[in-house]
This record gives C-alpha cells, structure tokens and sequence, in this order.
C-alpha cells in the first residue's frame, strides 16, 4: 500500500537534508499516518483506513460519510 492517506490525499514532500558544511542531499518528509479504526454507524461496522492526523482531526468534525463521499471513498469496500 503506497505511504498515502486515503481521505486526504497527503504524499510524501521532497526535501534536503543540510550537513553542518552546507551539503545538500534529498530525502522524503513522510505525511505523518495512522492505521485507524473507524466506527461507520450508516454501515453498521468498523472500517480500517489509512488516515493522516490532520485527516483524524477533521474526521472528528465531519464525520465518516461525508468525508468519505468528499473524498470520492466507496466504504463498503474498505
């Protein structure tokens, strides 16, 4: 499964890393995700995603659905 969040989207950003004598190399900020269990209760069960913590934040005001249809999710099959 690719290091992304499933309802928002987050990848990966592209950075470098500085040495203390200034060399540059690139290296990856990982988005900072979670596996997390959902209780979807239109669904009547638990569903497992892959969710960054700004997207459990946001999950918390929007609720399930409607951040799953936002996000284009079919949960039934999750």
């Amino acid at each position: 499964m690719p290091r992304k969040c499933q309802l928002t989207g987050k990848t990966a950003n592209n950075a470098m890393s500085i040495s203390h004598s200034h060399r540059r190399t690139h290296r990856l900020q990982h988005a900072n995700l979670q596996w997390k269990r959902v209780w979807w209760p239109q669904g009547n069960r638990w569903v497992r995603l892959r969710l960054s913590t700004t997207a459990i934040k946001t999950l918390d005001k929007k609720g399930l659905q409607a951040y799953a249809k936002e996000a284009g999710i079919d949960l039934n099959k999750c």
